[in-house]
Order: structure tokens, then C-alpha cells, then sequence
């Protein structure tokens, strides 16, 4: 009949917007988090007559958005939109370990009177971030034991201490003692070959780092060299001090919530995400929402908390060697030449199957 068939398609509709609301989002409940997982099978929601999830090139680029928020030469904050998590978790793995940059790996000590073992303080040195472009230097072959000034940065650190004549002995010991504290800013760049004259400067992006402390008669004598590697070798080559993302926060009221109810929840919020428009709860800063879900502990029916599954707010804290914006570009780089060489191998591999095949 006509009422039953209007019936079946009213539950159809409802039935295709329950199934999108739960491919587009990741529904953060009262004591759960569900529908976390993404439907990879592009077969997923055919049977429901919802197969748009079938890869598309040309999708891909129409819906990819990257929007910048904030940045400046140390932090970058941007909404990348458009990519599955394993698009975004890949970047920030390879801005992580795979961009190079340039950091002390050896270290000869001539002298060293200080109460840090020569270890610990070629540990220490080796973590000082350099400020340099990596991408204007070339990694160093397995096999080669002399470095060149196209691979290699040079440092010397030659720091005695000595006391002050005539000043209190209950002064301090920065007053008392010259040279009590050795800083960053205490290796001295020695320009190799051409790099004086291409690079200008050479120095750790930060001159204050504490590297050892020293007292009267101790000094520190070494010569330090820096070469380009990754972060998947070694962390001290990370160009990152952080990488991570985040999915959208979207904050649903299904309801009208006005009242008592619109007070008691803006008020429950740490983050003040609510705020009461004409007497109306609206979520006016979803973004600043931590999921805390004390907005959903006792009526969960007023308040839905989501995540938007493609749509992440991307953070990239840089150690100063390039800005993040640069990283950002790296990392792009990386990950397509990582695909170029993966679709050289298919291709390899299915050539070969072929040959195989007429050979047979």
C-alpha cells in the first residue's frame, strides 16, 4: 500500500542518516568512545546504497584542505581536512623521524676535569638543536670515516674555571667564579672549506643551554662534529619537539536547551565552550572542547559530543632548525617520494608476473 511504502522509505532515510552520522563521525558517549573505526572497505555501506566511500583521485583533491591558523618561526597550527587518519598519522611519523636534520655525533675530547663523564656530556652535546638548513648539506656515506665541509659542521669548546679574586665567599657562584656555567653559546662554530662564506653563521638555535657546571681548576676541552641524519636513526635528529593532531571536536545540541538546563551546563563546562544566546544554549568555542564529558555525566540526551572523522587540527612544534612550515613541506615530500617508489615496485613487480607468464 501507499502508507507502507512511505513507511519503508521514511525508515530507509532514517536509516542512511543514522549510517552517514556514524561514517562521519566518532561518537564520544557518556563512558565509551564509539564508532572509532574507520570503514576502509569502499563495500562497507553499499548494501545501504551509501558507496561513496570508493577511493576518487579527483575526490581526493576537491575535499583535501589544509588551513593554516597560527604560526610562527617555532609552532604551527593548521586544520588538515579531507584525509583519513592514516594520511595524517603518516605525516606526523615522518616529520618525526624521517626529515633530516643536522647534530653533533662525534665528539673528541682533548680535556675534561668536569664531574660529567665524557658519555653524558657527548650525550648532552649531541641534543643541542643547530640552526642551520640540513637541506643545504649531504648525508655521510656508511663507509666514509673523514667528513667534508659538505657533510659535516664543526664545533670547539675550550672553557676553564677560575675564581674571582676578592670577591665574597658568599656570593654567588656566577659572581664568585667566572666560567662556573658552561653554556650553548660556549661552542664555537669552526667553518670548514666554503662555509664561511655560503652559511655566514652556524650556531645551537639557543644560546642559553646549560651543558655542564664547573668550579675553579676544572675546564672542558673537546672538538665536536655535527652530521645529517633522521629522527628513526636517532632522536637527537628529530626536527620535531612535538607532532600530533587532533580530530574536530563537534558539539550537537539535537534540542532546544534554554533555562535552567542551558545554565547548569555552561556552567559545567572547564573550557567555557557554551555560551546562552537568546536564552538558548548554543557551543559557541567547539574547538577549545576536550571531551572532559561533564556536560553528558548526567543527561546525555541534552548534549552529543562528536569528532569529525576526517578533519584534523595538526600541531607542529619545530626545535628551531627550520620553521614548521618547512617541516610541513619536508614531510610532504618525503611521503610522496615514498609513494613514487612503492608505485616504481608494483609496476616492477607486475612486469615481472608478466614476463613469467608468456615465458610459461
Amino acid at each position: 500500500s501507499t502508507q507502507s511504502t512511505w513507511g519503508l522509505l521514511a525508515c530507509s532515510f532514517r536509516m542512511n542518516a543514522q549510517l552517514r552520522d556514524v561514517k562521519n563521525y566518532v561518537h564520544v558517549c557518556k563512558d565509551s568512545v564509539q564508532h572509532a573505526s574507520a570503514l576502509d572497505s569502499c563495500d562497507a555501506l553499499a548494501a545501504m546504497g551509501l558507496d561513496d566511500h570508493q577511493f576518487s583521485l579527483e575526490a581526493f583533491e576537491e575535499n583535501l584542505n589544509v588551513n593554516i591558523l597560527s604560526a610562527n618561526d617555532d609552532e604551527m597550527t593548521f586544520d588538515l581536512s579531507g584525509v583519513d587518519a592514516p594520511i595524517a598519522n603518516a605525516l606526523r611519523r615522518i616529520l618525526i623521524a624521517e626529515v633530516p636534520t643536522m647534530a653533533i655525533e662525534s665528539v673528541h675530547i682533548l680535556n675534561n676535569t668536569s664531574i660529567i663523564y665524557d658519555e653524558v656530556l657527548s650525550h648532552r652535546l649531541g641534543l643541542l638543536p643547530i640552526k642551520v638548513d640540513p637541506r643545504q648539506f649531504e648525508f655521510r656515506q656508511a663507509d666514509q670515516t673523514e667528513g667534508t665541509d659538505r657533510d659535516t659542521i664543526v664545533f670547539k669548546l675550550d672553557v676553564t674555571c677560575t675564581a674571582v679574586p676578592g670577591a665574597p665567599a658568599t656570593a654567588p657562584p656566577e659572581e664568585k667564579y667566572l666560567h662556573s656555567s658552561v653554556y650553548s653559546r660556549d661552542l664555537v662554530w669552526v667553518p670548514q672549506g666554503n662555509q664561511a662564506s655560503e652559511f655566514g653563521s652556524i650556531s645551537i638555535v639557543s644560546p642559553d643551554i646549560l651543558v655542564a657546571k664547573l668550579r675553579p681548576g676544572q675546564s672542558i676541552q673537546l672538538e665536536a662534529h655535527a652530521i645529517k641524519g633522521t629522527g628513526r636513526e636517532h632522536a637527537k635528529w628529530s626536527p620535531v619537539c612535538t607532532a600530533s593532531y587532533r580530530l574536530l571536536p563537534v558539539i550537537d545540541i539535537p534540542k532546544p536547551v534554554c533555562g535552567a538546563d542551558a545554565t547548569r551546563l555552561m556552567q559545567l563546562c572547564p573550557l567555557n565552550v557554551f555560551d546562552i544566546e537568546d536564552g538558548h544554549l548554543v557551543a559557541a568555542r567547539p574547538r577549545d572542547c576536550s571531551m572532559c564529558r561533564e556536560c553528558i555525566r548526567e543527561e546525555p540526551q541534552l548534549v552529543r559530543l562528536l569528532r569529525k572523522r576526517d578533519h584534523f587540527i595538526f600541531s607542529i612544534e619545530t626545535t628551531g632548525a627550520l620553521p614548521p612550515a618547512i617541516l610541513f613541506l619536508e614531510a610532504l615530500r618525503v611521503l610522496v617520494d615514498k609513494c613514487s617508489a612503492l608505485q616504481r615496485r608494483l609496476a616492477d613487480a607486475t612486469h615481472c608476473q608478466k614476463v613469467a607468464g608468456d615465458d610459461s
